[in-house]
């Protein structure tokens, strides 16, 4: 039991205001002036002593460090998720502060008490960021914001939802909680601070479904209707802001579980219109589900990968999994190669775990439209892949992603199905991926490869279910070790041999003229180092002078 808990549960009142008479609490409050309000009342005479009962809270070092900077005679709150966080014993990865005024001023001066960086982030709403580099290079955000109204009771109840709605005293570690957020805390329960909250701001919609996920809350249900009556609302928001919400649902806990929640409330249809279209699209064995649910699965599988089996602290002797223990048993050696893996994402502002969510989410997006019924009954899907990538590509940059995150998300879409072949391969004719095949995957995925393995293991269990057999499974998880294993363990013999003659060499040695063959040799060159048939310069030349014979013997 947390220290937090334990003061909990000796006082019901820990974090409230109470109205103290003759030593006897007679009511309580958010603030002190509900306290106050509460015990007039019904104890109209008396004149209670107002007190706040105290929660102990443990501030991080760099929370300490901000109390110290700001002068004493500065009225500033911690507000927001912070506080929040720090009632629910989480860290909270940033810190927003409110005060009456000076916000650009007061974060000027903390940036440079901090050796810090500064920008102004609302000129017009007073509000500077401090950016603190952190020892392994992530960043901390501090933003210092002037009071949205006229005083702090003002600026918390226009927030979104109670429990971000708390600020906490930093001279005198009081709370101020005018809308009974932690209670609300206390009953895990998301409640929009006002009627208008999610109309004001429709993006709140998308951030209350990350937050019941990531906390395990449960919406209440006058604010699931504002939700859904705000949906239609959310193409009025920048897309900045959409595509941020949207990617830490996606890099978050319970990633499937929110796009269905977004679905219900009505929001896809004005986010993502072109996924709707997969319901009901029913598929031929072995799938089990029709393209909709088959995705949502496959969200889930990639999920119980990342978060079991390949985790670094997994403990394979725990696991009742027998699929997740076979993984472990295959691929486990390579838990610290994933974790590097997904710590390096394409934008610093976007995890590369999310990045892989998203397409995952859209890998069967152009099923519907390529949906074929051939001559004995079996629906196919000619194309989806290459067709998908496209859709896929075009959502992203309506997002306003990066040209390198549309990139790796087209590679993953457009090269989904490559490991299930090998893996057929493998399983129906004993044949494992040849070297040759190694190169040639990850030539055309390059890093991508690795969110390709990992798709096409949620793949399969997506597409399969409880009918996948330990045989597939054991074909697909032998096809990932032969890849990871020349990714990680040797690369410069398999998968990026390095160059041992240019075109200049070819046309010098050979006499040839510049020209699309050039390329051709080069990477027939490379094709056989990979695969062990040439190892230096002269088996190089050699290989080039046979190849061109044969194409001018076919002239």
């Amino acid at each position: 039991m947390s220290e937090h808990e334990s003061s909990v549960e000796r006082s019901p009142y820990s974090g409230r205001w109470v109205a103290i008479v003759r030593g006897r609490v007679i009511a309580q409050g958010g603030t002190p002036e509900q306290a106050l309000r509460a015990s007039q009342s019904s104890r109209y005479k008396e004149r209670p002593e107002i007190r706040f009962m105290s929660v102990p809270f443990t501030f991080p070092p760099l929370l300490q460090k901000i109390i110290d900077v700001i002068p004493q005679d500065v009225e500033v709150y911690l507000v927001g998720g912070a506080v929040r966080d720090m009632l629910t014993n989480r860290l909270s990865p940033d810190f927003d502060f409110a005060l009456p005024s000076s916000g650009i001023s007061l974060a000027r001066s903390v940036t440079n008490s901090l050796n810090a960086d500064f920008m102004v982030l609302d000129d017009e709403r007073d509000t500077g960021r401090v950016i603190v580099t952190n020892e392994d290079g992530s960043f901390t955000y501090l933003d210092f914001a002037t009071y949205r109204g006229s005083s702090l009771e003002e600026d918390l109840r226009d927030r979104d939802f109670t429990i971000n709605a708390i600020a906490l005293n930093l001279r005198d570690n009081t709370i101020h909680d005018p809308m009974d957020g932690a209670n609300d805390i206390r009953a895990r329960l998301i409640r929009a601070c006002t009627p208008s909250a999610l109309s004001n701001d429709p993006v709140r919609i998308l951030r209350a479904v990350r937050q019941a996920a990531a906390f395990g809350f449960t919406i209440e249900k006058n604010t699931r209707e504002l939700m859904k009556q705000s949906a239609s609302l959310i193409g009025n928001v920048s897309v900045e802001r959409v595509r941020d919400e949207l990617f830490k649902i996606l890099g978050g806990v319970k990633a499937s579980a929110s796009i269905r929640a977004l679905d219900m409330l009505g929001v896809l249809q004005y986010l993502t219109p072109e996924l709707l279209q997969m319901k009901g699209v029913q598929q031929s064995a072995p799938h089990i589900h029709d393209v909709w649910t088959h995705t949502l699965s496959v969200l889930d599988q990639l999920d119980q990968l990342l978060t079991s089996s390949l985790r670094v602290d997994f403990d394979p002797e725990k696991t009742s999994d027998m699929f997740m223990g076979l993984v472990s048993m295959k691929i486990g050696r390579y838990r610290e190669n994933f974790a590097r893996y997904f710590s390096s994402p394409l934008n610093p502002n976007r995890s590369h775990r999310s990045l892989l969510f998203f397409a995952a989410l859209y890998h069967d997006v152009s099923k519907p439209e390529t949906r074929f019924v051939d001559e004995n009954g079996r629906i196919r899907f000619f194309d989806h892949d290459v067709k998908g990538a496209d859709v896929a590509a075009e959502r992203a940059r309506s997002l306003n992603l990066s040209n390198d995150e549309i990139e790796r998300l087209y590679v993953i879409v457009k090269n989904h199905m490559r490991i299930h072949s090998f893996a057929d391969r493998l399983e129906n004719e004993g044949q494992p991926p040849s070297r040759k095949a190694v190169y040639r995957f990850f030539r055309d995925s390059g890093k991508a490869g690795v969110d390709l393995i990992l798709l096409a293991l949620a793949d399969v269990r997506g597409t399969k279910g409880n009918d996948l057999s330990q045989q597939t499974w054991t074909a697909y998880l032998d096809v990932a070790r032969i890849f990871l294993e020349n990714y990680w363990e040797r690369p410069e013999e398999v998968v990026n041999p390095p160059r041992l003659i240019d075109g200049n060499d070819l046309m010098k040695e050979l006499n040839l003229k510049p020209g699309r063959s050039i390329g051709q040799l080069l990477e027939s060159i490379r094709e056989n180092q990979a695969a062990g048939k040439i190892i230096d310069r002269d088996q190089a030349l050699e290989f080039a002078r046979e190849e061109v014979k044969k194409i001018n013997g076919e002239k």
